[in-house]
């Protein structure tokens, strides 16, 4: 069963070979969003430093320097099993402990506006890539979401706090699921948050991770709660790129 299959009691068959001339960066920021890798080279002083590739395609690794701090920045891939690989491969480009998670979630409470700052605390686990890194469990805790909360306080900016619900089958987010998981105290649905955390927490990796409120499931019919082209609010706002930007300050300097 998939719940047997964490193995640390032997070596695995393919391994990275960290690179020694790795570009030293104090964090690195990733994002899920086109729009936002175009805007960030356009508005940023960027430098390409390499490359993850994946069969599907490569995806461009730079430097961006900001008020001091050397920061990595890269465009990742949707879904747990693709998002960590760029996570396994960081070494390879980039040296640093410290990553900023951050992206659009579906909303399980429509008491939450769209574009709301959501901190997760623990992410149940329903995905397959994190039990390759982790003990079988029904959630594991997203450990360092306090950070992230005093981040948010000390900047006054407004945030939910609560569990996520990591996903790999967005089409089967079910009624009977979407009301087990909203009665359990998720307040959001996602792809990669659990996966991410069990891979951080076997590499000795930090991650710190917010989503921001997207569509919403808690409605008779799902909405996705967004005019045509509107780019404010959704996980293309700019806006979300700069909290992260500005959090990848902060934890620097812990």
């Amino acid at each position: 069963m998939i719940t047997d299959s964490f193995d640390d009691k032997s070596p695995a068959k393919i391994n990275i070979k960290k690179n020694e001339n790795a570009v030293q960066v104090d964090a690195v920021i990733y994002t899920f969003s086109e729009e936002i890798e175009k805007y960030v080279i356009a508005h940023y002083d960027c430098e390409k430093v390499g490359e993850y590739a994946l069969a599907c395609g490569a995806t461009s690794v730079y430097l961006l320097r900001h008020h001091g701090k050397k920061i990595g920045f890269f465009r990742t891939w949707v879904g747990a099993p693709a998002c960590i690989c760029p996570i396994e491969e960081l070494s390879t480009v980039l040296n640093t402990k410290k990553i900023i998670h951050y992206g659009g979630a579906g909303c399980l409470d429509k008491e939450i506006a769209r574009g709301k700052v959501m901190i997760p605390t623990e992410a149940y686990r329903d995905e397959g890539t994190s039990y390759h890194y982790a003990l079988a469990s029904d959630y594991i805790r997203i450990k360092n979401h306090d950070i992230v909360k005093a981040f948010m306080e000390e900047n006054r900016i407004p945030y939910v706090l609560g569990k996520t619900w990591t996903t790999d089958a967005f089409y089967r987010e079910t009624v009977n699921n979407f009301e087990k998981h909203k009665a359990d105290g998720c307040i959001s649905v996602e792809m990669e948050g659990s996966a991410v955390q069990a891979v951080c927490d076997f590499r000795g990796l930090e991650v710190y991770m917010f989503f921001t409120s997207g569509d919403l499931l808690d409605a008779p019919e799902w909405t996705d709660r967004k005019k045509k082209g509107q780019i404010e609010h959704t996980q293309h706002d700019p806006g979300h790129f700069d909290i992260a930007l500005a959090l990848a300050e902060y934890v620097v300097d812990l």
